[in-house]
């Protein structure tokens, strides 16, 4: 679908995290400031004070937002702007006084916190000792897990086997983020191969 940018010259455009669909900003984009995003590859939008483009920021280091891809709505004159921040944007998980993290989107959350663990490597943290052990330790410790979620799904309670599974789960994303895997790298796995 083609752009309609409007009388004025503009197209609303809002910007979601390519990784958790959180919308951290929204704005306009004139023609120049497409095409400019287009060529470098990251996000922009223009600023109607200063009749400019400007380079949109955020992530846990406040760089610049890469661009993912876009969809361009219906009739054209909307458009998503799917950006890939360099690390976590958890300060965005409201807008607009919204909630907006889902509990799925969690488990993006939780891997943006599991990797600040492992640059900052606080001690006393569970998740730094696991880090300091390397990659076997990770593994047993997942294969621990998958053997005690195993017992608690024939033999458990409900409420233990939720109990279980979570933490079959939190290590598998410490193990991920150990190979330098995130969590939304194993769900583009399974929608690739999910055939309706």
């Amino acid at each position: 679908m083609e752009v309609k940018f409007s009388a004025n010259g503009l197209v609303h455009v809002v910007i979601q995290d390519v990784r958790t669909n959180k919308v951290l900003r929204v704005g306009f984009l004139d023609g120049d400031t497409w095409r400019k995003m287009e060529e470098e590859k990251r996000v922009y939008l223009y600023d109607e004070k200063t009749k400019a483009s400007v380079l949109v920021t955020g992530g846990e280091y406040d760089k610049p937002l890469a661009l993912d891809s876009f969809i361009v709505g219906e009739g054209g004159e909307a458009v998503v702007i799917l950006a890939n921040p360099d690390g976590s944007t958890t300060g965005a998980d409201q807008f607009l006084g919204n909630k907006n993290i889902a509990d799925l989107a969690f488990l993006s959350y939780l891997q943006d916190f599991i990797e600040k663990r492992k640059r900052e490597m606080p001690e006393g943290s569970y998740t730094t000792k696991l880090f300091t052990k390397g990659v076997n330790k990770i593994s047993q410790k997942v294969g621990e897990e998958a053997v005690e979620t195993i017992i608690e799904a024939t033999n458990g309670t409900k409420d233990q086997f939720i109990y279980e599974s979570s933490d079959l789960i939190y290590h598998l994303i410490v193990l991920l983020t150990e190979k330098g895997v995130r969590i939304e790298d194993l769900a583009r796995e399974l929608k690739a191969r999910h055939k309706e």
